[in-house]
Parts: structure tokens; C-alpha cells; sequence
């Protein structure tokens, strides 16, 4: 009897075991769940928070905006003669239609279509400088008048040197249209006829490898070898040619450096404005230099003799 109930004490016993140990697994499976739903969690708690940091979630973000125009400073120390006026912005800059440059001298105004379009760098840069005043009160310093830099007068640096001018330079972008090796009679004949270029007279180029202010306006048709004179086309006289012409007749005298290229007249930039054109006012396309065919060698004054 008693090995009986001594079996069935074992029995229960072992059911009793075995209940716990279900019991036991049971909750140990329930804790790994939670804790993996836990971590689950806690991971996409950590990711939400990244990506609205990051600014996913926000509707109103704005792009960040392509670089349009890259400015290079330079070194004032190296050279003094270089004025440091910051630089323009790289992006958001009017990349379409014209601009109206108003060149105001002692002699007569000078008005000028500037092409944003085709060089937008190049008329960013006339217009930050010029609502800084930069260029009011400078002397233009050059007034070329070969065939090989071609006729031009050369404006935007305050030192009168000719290297000076605001401590920034921009890539070229504007080349003026190819001219045949016929059309350039002062050109080396070792020159490559591609790298000879066909600048209208009212042509407004700008220097931009030596400075981002320094500019030129041919006052007669000129072919230049871009080889050693890399001119980046920015714009073209609309009206007021006369005054530069009238100015370039007076002739030239010798600069601080023995060069014979100073205006005899003295040429003073009283103010120099650059504003939006209306386009009620807009020129057609005539008007931009880009668009010149390159003349033939009967058809460029510039074989003239001067």
C-alpha cells in the first residue's frame, strides 16, 4: 500500500515538474519577445529620429541650390594692387535675358546690353561690383590700339597698372566667334586659325584669368589670337560708341610702365550702374555679340592700316 502511494506521489510530482518547466519556458519566450519588439523599437525610433533631423519630413525644404559660377580669391599681400571686395554668390544668379549696363565717363554715357545668358558670371560680377560703387571714380587705363590686342578701351582696374582690379578671377565663358587666319593681317603665322577670334566693334569683353572687374570695349572691329589674349565676351554697346571712338581719335600716351597705351583724354568712370532690361526694351537679337558672323578678309576694318 504504501508503494502505492509512494509511486503516486512521484507521479504528481514529475506532472508538477514538468508544469513548471512549460511554465517557465513559456515566460522565458514572452521576455525574448518583448525585449525583441523592444529593440525593434528603438531602431526605428533612432532611424525616425535621423531622417528628421536630416530634414526628410520636412515639406518645405528647400533644394540645395547648383553652383552656377565659381569664384577664385586672390592674394592681396602677393599682390597690393588687388582690392579685396568678397565675391559674388555661386548660385541663384539671373541666368536669362539681358542686363543694361550704364557706363557714365566725363565725355558722354556709354549704354550696354549685357548677355546673362551666355555669360552669366561675367554679368553677375559687373553687377555685384558695380552696386558696391567699385568702379565709380577709376580711371580706364588702356586704350589698345593694334592689331594684335586688338582696338579697345580697357577699363575696371584702379591702380591704372593693368594687373589690378578686385581679388577675385572667374572662368572665361563667352569666346568671341572664330575668325579666319585671312581676316587677322597683323597675326604670326605660326598662329592657329582657330584660336583667332572676331571682336564687333562695341564688343564688351572682360579679363576674367586676370581679375573679375577688368573689362574692354572694342571701339573698331578687331581679331585677336585667344592664344594670348583670352577675352570672355560679356556684352555689346548699345549706344554711345561715338564716345569711346571720340576718346580713342584723341590718341594715346605713354602709361608709368613706358607703354603707349593711356588715354591722352582723361577717361574717368563717374558712375557705372547695372540694371534688369525691361522687356518692353529688349534688344533683338542683333544686338548680341555672340551671334556676329567672323568677316571675311575684304570685309574686317581691322586690315586696315591704322
Amino acid at each position: 500500500m504504501a508503494s502505492s502511494k509512494t509511486r503516486a506521489r512521484k507521479l504528481a510530482r514529475a506532472k508538477l515538474n514538468r508544469q513548471l518547466a512549460r511554465q517557465a519556458e513559456s515566460q522565458r519566450r514572452g521576455r525574448q519577445v518583448r525585449a525583441g519588439v523592444a529593440v525593434g523599437l528603438a531602431v526605428l525610433l533612432v532611424g525616425a529620429g535621423a531622417l528628421w533631423l536630416l530634414g526628410v519630413f520636412d515639406k518645405d525644404k528647400t533644394p540645395t541650390a547648383q553652383t552656377q559660377c565659381e569664384w577664385t580669391k586672390q592674394d592681396t599681400s602677393a599682390n597690393p594692387d588687388l582690392a579685396d571686395k568678397g565675391v559674388p554668390t555661386t548660385s541663384g544668379l539671373p541666368d536669362t535675358g539681358n542686363a543694361t549696363m550704364n557706363l557714365a565717363l566725363g565725355t558722354g554715357t556709354v549704354t550696354a546690353t549685357l548677355d546673362r545668358a551666355g555669360a552669366t558670371c561675367g554679368a553677375a560680377s559687373l553687377r555685384y561690383l558695380a552696386d558696391q560703387n567699385f568702379f565709380n571714380g577709376t580711371a580706364c587705363h588702356a586704350l589698345t590700339h593694334t592689331d594684335a590686342e586688338g582696338y579697345a578701351l580697357a577699363c575696371g582696374d584702379p591702380s591704372g597698372k593693368g594687373t589690378g582690379g578686385v581679388a577675385y578671377t572667374f572662368f572665361s565663358e563667352q569666346p568671341a566667334p572664330e575668325a579666319t587666319a585671312s581676316a587677322a593681317p597683323s597675326a604670326s603665322a605660326s598662329a592657329a586659325p582657330s584660336t583667332l577670334r572676331f571682336y564687333q566693334a562695341g564688343t564688351v569683353v572682360m579679363e576674367p584669368a586676370v581679375s573679375g572687374s577688368q573689362f574692354r570695349i572694342f571701339y573698331k572691329d578687331s581679331t585677336v589670337d585667344s592664344a594670348v589674349h583670352n577675352y570672355s565676351v560679356v556684352g555689346q554697346v548699345s549706344s554711345g560708341l561715338n564716345v569711346i571712338e571720340a576718346i580713342a581719335k584723341a590718341g594715346t600716351v605713354a602709361n608709368d610702365s613706358g607703354a603707349d597705351v593711356k588715354p591722352k583724354t582723361d577717361v574717368k568712370i563717374q558712375t557705372l550702374t547695372v540694371t534688369d532690361t525691361q522687356p518692353t526694351t529688349e534688344p533683338t537679337g542683333s544686338a548680341a555679340p555672340s551671334g556676329s558672323a567672323a568677316p571675311t578678309a575684304s570685309a574686317s576694318p581691322s586690315a586696315s592700316a591704322s
